[in-house]
């Protein structure tokens, strides 16, 4: 149930963001949500892709700095409170989210969110014990 990450550190200047994409998009990978932090010198690239193995190996071979994180894909209710409640559960189960953004698509109505939680294990125990659907790794590539 777990999503392999692609977090890439890139100088914070022109043209750096353009040259990921196009060396990963070159090599036919499909970006299928992101996520950039930066500072005034250089930034954090979460990417999930359809097919991080290639990403990550194409990235490296450019000289990019590469590094694969387990996160977890989670259908949050689209409607009032419905990512309250999830983080309300987490909370209950003393997890910890380190950081979080969304997925392009939406799933049987609801919005999908992208997790890093500090005990990973953890939060899909307490998650799948409290009927909250998490998207394996192989529906997330695919969709």
């Amino acid at each position: 149930m777990k999503v392999e990450q692609i977090s890439i550190f890139i100088e914070n200047k022109s043209g750096r963001l353009a040259e990921v994409t196009r060396t990963i998009g070159e090599a036919g990978v499909n970006i299928r949500a992101l996520s950039l932090a930066d500072t005034s010198d250089f930034g954090i690239l979460r990417l999930i892709v359809d097919q991080p193995g290639v990403a990550k190996s194409i990235l490296r071979e450019h000289g990019f700095t590469v590094s694969m994180t387990d996160v977890v894909a989670v259908e949050v209710p689209d409607q009032p409170l419905g990512l309250f409640n999830l983080l309300n559960i987490l909370d209950h189960c003393g997890v910890n989210v380190e950081y979080m953004y969304a997925f392009v698509e939406r799933c049987s109505g609801s919005a999908v969110m992208i997790f890093r939680f500090d005990n990973t294990d953890e939060a899909i125990r307490c998650l799948h014990g409290q009927g909250v659907t998490i998207l394996t790794g192989e529906r997330v590539y695919s969709v």
